[in-house]
């Protein structure tokens, strides 16, 4: 394995008091700071009062194809890289997918700074269940393309957690709207941990509505998962008779369908035999 370490290193999503201590002293003793916007690197250099001595090179989704193999040979070399996006951690719908996968078929060790997360923050304020979730990133911008994506989440029971940019959020709420439901309850999380910080809860009718006068800034949208719907065992019979008669084994297949539903093993074996 080679000696160079490739650091993921979380920067602050809005207030710059919530940088990691690491990671100043990451940024300070690098060989090569890799940063989505260097702009961006330098006022968050001022902000944490450090310099860096290494070399500062850009790396976002329009060169990251062509400067990974760069960076990746820095990496064979020995280099330490501290990897930065503009806000929270670099590959979670930001730079970084590309570089750790290179270095992981390369053998070169990948390491994080933990720190903000839009995706948890949003999660742990909207009031919605914790104990599932999973993280959709940004929908498509295409209509038709993103009823499908929404088509396949309306059925999904844990709770989602979005990016959108806040000129498309009405009309993505709107969609959400026709595809889970009017009322199914949802968070818009705006701003966090910056000045106007605004949590929003509502049905996503009621959100779409309210996002049609505008919303500024970084968007963060959570949304409840489907309610889960209580069957009975008339209601699952048919479907058990029918993988009986496919072969299934009868114990079997009343096992599999209680666990999924809830349902009493015992009731629904009962139940198939006696519709015999």
């Amino acid at each position: 394995m080679s000696d160079g370490v490739l650091v993921l290193a979380a920067t602050p999503i809005g207030d710059p008091r919530d940088a990691a201590p690491r990671l100043a002293a990451e940024l300070a003793t690098a060989d090569v700071v890799a940063a989505e916007d260097t702009r961006r690197l330098r006022r968050l250099l001022d902000e944490l009062g450090v310099s860096t001595h290494g070399s500062v090179l850009s790396y976002h989704e329009h060169n990251e194809r062509a400067r990974t193999p760069e960076l990746l040979d820095r990496l064979r070399g020995g280099a330490r890289v501290v990897l930065v996006t503009d806000a929270g951690m670099p590959s979670v719908s930001d730079p970084g997918y590309r570089l750790t996968n290179a270095c992981v078929e390369a053998g070169v060790r990948v390491t994080c700074v933990p720190g903000p997360s839009a995706v948890l923050m949003a999660l742990a304020v909207s009031g919605l269940p914790t104990d599932r979730f999973c993280f959709e990133g940004f929908l498509p911008r295409k209509p038709g393309e993103r009823a499908r994506r929404l088509a396949g989440l309306a059925a999904e029971h844990r709770t989602m957690v979005f990016f959108e940019a806040p000129h498309r959020l009405a009309e993505m709420l709107e969609a959400m709207a026709e595809a889970f439901g009017p009322d199914r309850v949802a968070a818009v999380c705006r701003e966090l941990t910056k000045t106007y910080e605004e949590v929003r809860r509502d049905g996503l009718a009621a959100l779409a509505q309210w996002a049609v006068e505008g919303a500024r800034g970084e968007i963060t949208v959570v949304v409840g998962g489907a309610p889960a719907v209580i069957a009975s065992v008339e209601d699952v019979l048919p479907g058990i008779q029918r993988r009986v008669a496919a072969g299934e084994r009868l114990k079997a297949v009343c096992a599999e369908v209680a666990e999924q539903t809830g349902l009493s093993k015992k009731a629904l074996y009962d139940a198939a035999v006696a519709a015999r």
